[in-house]
């Protein structure tokens, strides 16, 4: 229980700033919304929009790397993977996160520190447009971004060790997911019984069908 409570603990982390770290689709939809109003229609184009654009979206892919990770959710090429037994399957992430990951993203950490601390001493500022803006503040999402993985890659090794001990993956802090993925999950879940698995699964179709019938509503309509 106390390890349980540690991983979540770590997973709830990650969670908050994924999730604080979304928000930042929202100014970059209202900045390229505006932008291309103030382009076409003003004709009044703005020099430094691609590069807050590009800030905006980096921030938000950098920060959200942690909480995929906390959620399982990169992409990875499980047509093996997903065949093998939880503690081959621990092996495997042990052997490939202290191989790559943890060299990638310790060098990451490392030249982050440097750029951002290069960055901030001379006040940098972008130089794709003439008058472009600072980039000092964005360069140390970087090395923050990379601490952020790095905790929770700690988090993911002990996950991996407790598998290898019990033979069962320890449970992750849930969140929302698609469709899809809760359908495949309760079809193969060993610790939910049949009648709550097919109420669970009748109502995920159910949704995934009611999703699809406003589609086809909206074709209708066009």
């Amino acid at each position: 229980m106390n390890v349980e409570r540690f991983l979540h603990g770590i997973d709830g982390i990650s969670t908050w700033v994924g999730k604080a770290a979304a928000w930042l689709i929202i100014g970059l939809m209202l900045v390229v919304c505006a932008e291309v109003f103030k382009r076409y229609i003003m004709n009044m184009p703005t020099a430094w929009i691609f590069d807050l654009n590009n800030m905006l979206y980096g921030s938000l892919f950098m920060l959200c790397g942690a909480y995929g990770l906390a959620q399982n959710a990169h992409v990875r090429g499980d047509f093996l993977y997903s065949s093998m037994r939880p503690r081959t399957q621990a092996t495997l992430d042990l052997i490939l996160y202290f191989v790559f990951f943890f060299p990638g993203i310790a060098a990451l950490i490392y030249a982050g520190v440097d750029y951002a601390a290069d960055a901030w001493r001379i006040r940098e500022h972008s130089n794709v447009t003439a008058d472009g803006p600072p980039v000092y503040h964005f360069k140390t999402v970087i090395p923050i971004a990379g601490a952020l993985l790095l905790l929770q890659g700690f988090a993911e090794v002990v996950r991996c060790v407790v598998c290898l001990r019990t033979g069962v993956w320890p449970s992750r802090l849930k969140d929302v997911a698609e469709i899809d993925v809760v359908e495949e999950q309760l079809a193969h879940s060993e610790y939910v019984d049949e009648e709550s698995r097919q109420r669970a699964i009748a109502q995920a179709q159910h949704i995934d069908e009611a999703a699809r019938q406003r589609g086809r509503g909206g074709d209708l309509m066009t």
